[in-house]
Formats: structure tokens, C-alpha cells, sequence
């Protein structure tokens, strides 16, 4: 994987991505995982370990595990086994969490995305994949709440045993932008299937990222993970901050110690929490009061059977059925909402390109101003399917097409020709009217008229202009430069 060096040294990050599962009880119990309840009253006495307690295995939340590895083509283990990983904690009222460390239910897998200019910059997007280790069940710990109380903390126990997957990364990401590309990819993948809702605030999507610098070559620096990211956003500022505090500290000569670090948002910097414990720290041993975990071939097969289309294959199908650049394809696949829209937009107007382009466009600009999801667009795909139509058959201009939209989003239209006759943007077809404004535009503006005739390509789009602006933006600008052209003996 090639590598962006700064100040001489190449960035190296893994991720370990928390996703909370969508199921409605616990890992080992069956109190409720509903976010939002008043504090400790989701925490049942298995999820205290109070005496004579026994967990019992959630089959939704393993349901859960196996959709995931074959979303991520991951091999899925036929039998795997829980571990007990001790540390002490005010919120662990255990004393251990129950995890998997020799056998993880799922092994291996990857993860593909892009990364690169936005967009429209003229830069091609590049296509990366990191290897996944594993992804391993576990329950969650506690909360200790600080803001709330003077002198103390309080703990809520709610959290305490909601089910989790846990999804390694190897250290294949070179940058932060690599790296929150990769989130966004994962983020997408866990939503798409079923298995997590994604609130980042609420906690159900949280990353930890272990950042290392080192001068290529060189074998692997010590590592930093940064702790509960739970925003896109702060997860670059965290990143680009923690690898320049390591640079500046190995340029000073100083040594990286491994830590445990938290990201503050106010200040934009890391801080130490604790020194970072290796996995020998945690004393890690099997659980005594669960069974191995064994998922049958035939159990796997079923969930396969009822997997959805995955974005990969969709994007995939994208390509080979509209011919859309990849980029596009691995755009519009971002939602199973967004993936529908374009869809029928495409259906519609018979333009897939055209449609790509406008939903990951003017639609997605708005989506992004306004922070709403493509559910709430106030644009239907029926709707811009027609504008689509009515750009094609030389009704209205790019220009026109816009200020189309511009209405139909703020609910002021009813259909797209209603819009284009109410503000009058039909496209000037009359060859004799264009004609007449083109050859007024060439009297009066001489100078750009030997400009252009001297060479100067920047003078014949002023000429242009001036015609569209003539029209008052109605002449077909692909008739208007045609005419000009001809005219000046082009």
C-alpha cells in the first residue's frame, strides 16, 4: 500500500471499532438495551454478577456475528470460545468482561473503499483495502458520569452487558484520511446489513485508533490509540494531531511511550489517560460458566440466503449495468436509501450518468447543508428524474435546470414543468432570435472580438457570456457558441 510521507516519517494506523448490536436484550441477560433510560435501571443481576448468576448467549446478537463475516468475507468459526479479560474499573462491576481472545467468532476478512480529491477536483479517487484480523463478541462495560456531580461520579450500569462486536483492523491505513474513509466504509457496511444503527452519539459506532509513526523502512514505532472516537470530524483532527505530537517528539528525542489517549474536542489535542496495557495484562482466560460457541454450517448458509445485495455488489452491478465510473457506483451505494433513490431516478429518465451526477451533486450538497438524510429530501426521485428528462430534450439549460431545483426544494413548485413555465426558463430554440442577440453581442464588444481572433480562448467565453446574459440565460449555450463561432470565421 503506497504511503504519503510527512516530515520525512510514514504514518501507520489500525482500527478497533466497537459496533453495538441491534438487538433488544443483552449479551448474557435479558434486560433491555434501549437507549436513554434512567440510569441503572437496564442493569439486571447477571449483568451485576451477583451471586448464582449464570450468562446465557443472546442468538441474535451470534446472528449478528455471522452476518457480518459474510458481509466482510471473513470465515466465520465453527466453533469459538469466551474469555474472561480482568481489570478493575468503577463500571465493570464484575471485575472481568466477557470477551473473545484465542477464538474469535469471526477471522480474517477486508474492508475496500476510496480515498483521494473530492469529486468533481479532476483527481482520481484511489481504491484502498485493509485486512481485518477479526471481529470478536463482547459485552460492554459500564459508564462513569462526571459532569453531573461535584467531588464524585456517579455510574450507570445500563450499558453493562449490551452485546458488541469489536472489529480489528491489521496496521494497513497511512493517513487520516485513509482512515476515516476506512470508518465511513465499515460505518456503512454494519448500517447496510442490519446489525448496528450507527448513532455515533449514542455510542453504538465508536473507533479507537492506534497511531505509530516511522521513517520507511524502519520496523514499526510505538503506538498510541486514541480512545472513543465517535465522530468523523474529530476523528481526523485527533489523528493529524497525534501524528504531528509524535513527530515533534521523536525530532526532539524524545521516546513514544505507549498510552491510552483521549481526543478534546475544545482544545483539538490528545491527552494521556493511562499507560497502555498489552493483552498479557489482562490475564485473559477461558470463561468457566459458558460453553463453547458452536454455529453450524447449515445456520450459516440460512443467513446467507437472507443477506441483503451488499454495497460491493450493488456498486459492482452499478458499474456493469450503467456503465458508471466506480467512484460514482461506491457514491451512491452509501445507504440503501441513497442507492433506491438513484435507482429510480435512473429508471426514469433513462440518464444513469446524468442522475449520478446530480444526486452526488446539487442533492447531496443540500443533504450535507441542511444535515437531513435522502429520506427527507424535498426532491423526489420522480422529480428529478423529469428535470433530468427536460435538460436532455433541450427544454431548459444546466443554469435553468438549477434554479428548477432551487423551487422544488423549497416546496414551491408541484412538477418541474410547472416550475419552467411559472419563471419562464424554457431554453431560446429560435435560431433567428439567437442569431440576432449573437451578432448585437459581437458589435459591442470588439475587443473581445480581436482578443479571441489574437488566440485568447478566455475572450470567446466572455463573448459567450454576454450572449447568455443578452437571453437573460435562455439561449442553449452549445447553440450560442456554435453560432459565435461561425459568425467570427471560426
Amino acid at each position: 500500500m503506497m504511503s504519503t510521507l510527512i516530515q520525512g516519517y510514514e504514518v501507520v494506523i489500525g482500527f478497533e471499532t466497537h459496533a453495538q448490536l441491534r438487538t433488544r436484550s443483552k449479551l448474557f441477560s435479558r434486560a433491555a438495551t434501549a437507549f436513554g433510560a434512567a440510569p441503572n435501571t437496564q442493569a439486571s443481576a447477571v449483568d451485576l454478577a451477583l451471586p448464582g448468576t449464570l450468562p446465557v448467549m443472546n442468538r441474535e446478537a451470534v446472528r449478528c456475528a455471522i452476518r457480518l463475516g459474510l458481509a466482510l468475507g471473513s470465515r466465520i468459526a465453527p466453533r469459538s470460545v469466551f474469555d474472561r479479560k480482568n481489570y478493575f474499573y468503577p463500571d465493570l462491576p464484575k471485575g472481568y468482561q466477557i470477551s473473545q481472545f484465542q477464538q474469535p467468532v469471526v477471522q480474517g476478512g477486508e474492508v475496500s473503499f476510496f480515498v483521494g480529491p473530492s469529486t468533481g477536483s479532476g483527481q482520481a479517487q484511489e481504491k484502498k483495502t485493509v485486512r481485518l484480523v477479526r471481529a470478536h463478541l463482547e459485552e460492554d462495560a459500564g459508564k462513569s458520569l462526571h459532569e453531573d456531580f461535584h467531588g464524585m461520579s456517579g455510574i450507570d450500569l445500563n450499558r453493562a452487558g449490551t452485546p458488541l462486536l469489536e472489529i480489528v483492523t491489521e496496521p494497513d491505513m497511512r493517513s487520516s484520511a485513509e482512515a476515516v474513509a476506512y470508518a465511513r466504509e465499515l460505518h456503512k457496511i454494519v448500517t447496510w446489513i442490519g446489525i448496528c444503527d450507527g448513532n455515533m452519539q449514542e455510542g453504538s459506532f465508536r473507533c479507537d485508533a492506534n497511531v505509530s509513526v516511522r521513517k520507511p523502512g524502519q520496523p514499526l514505532g510505538t503506538r498510541r490509540e486514541i480512545k472513543n472516537l465517535n465522530s468523523f470530524k474529530f476523528m481526523q483532527q485527533a489523528i493529524d494531531y497525534e501524528i504531528r505530537w509524535q513527530i515533534e517528539q521523536l525530532e526532539d528525542g524524545h521516546a513514544i511511550q505507549q498510552a491510552t489517549v483521549l481526543f478534546d474536542p475544545d482544545s483539538g489535542e490528545t491527552r494521556a489517560m493511562r499507560t497502555k496495557e498489552d493483552s498479557a495484562d489482562y490475564r485473559y482466560f477461558p470463561d468457566p460458566d459458558l460453553p463453547p460457541l458452536c454455529i453450524s454450517e447449515s445456520w450459516i448458509e440460512q443467513e446467507r440466503a437472507q443477506m441483503p445485495e451488499l454495497p460491493r455488489q450493488m456498486a459492482e452491478r452499478l458499474v456493469a449495468q450503467h456503465g458508471l465510473p466506480e467512484y460514482d457506483a461506491a457514491t451512491l451505494t452509501q445507504s440503501p436509501a441513497m442507492a433506491a433513490y438513484f435507482e429510480q431516478a435512473a429508471a426514469a429518465s433513462g440518464q444513469p450518468k446524468l442522475a449520478s451526477n446530480w444526486v452526488m451533486g446539487e442533492l447531496s450538497r443540500r443533504l450535507n447543508a441542511e444535515d437531513i438524510g435522502i429520506e427527507a429530501a424535498r426532491v423526489s426521485a420522480a422529480q428529478l428524474a423529469q428535470l433530468i428528462g427536460r435538460i436532455q430534450d433541450g427544454t431548459i439549460s444546466n443554469a435553468a435546470a438549477r434554479q428548477v431545483f432551487e423551487v422544488l426544494w423549497r416546496g414551491e413548485g408541484e412538477t418541474v414543468d410547472a416550475v419552467i413555465e411559472a419563471k419562464g426558463l424554457r431554453q431560446m430554440n429560435d435560431s433567428a432570435a439567437l442569431e440576432k442577440i449573437v451578432d448585437e453581442v459581437i458589435a459591442a464588444n470588439p475587443g473581445n472580438v480581436e482578443q479571441f481572433k489574437a488566440g485568447k480562448d478566455k475572450a470567446f467565453n466572455a463573448l459567450v457570456g454576454q450572449v447568455m446574459k443578452a437571453s437573460r440565460g435562455k439561449a442553449n449555450p452549445q447553440q450560442a457558441s456554435e453560432l459565435l463561432r461561425a459568425r467570427l470565421g471560426a
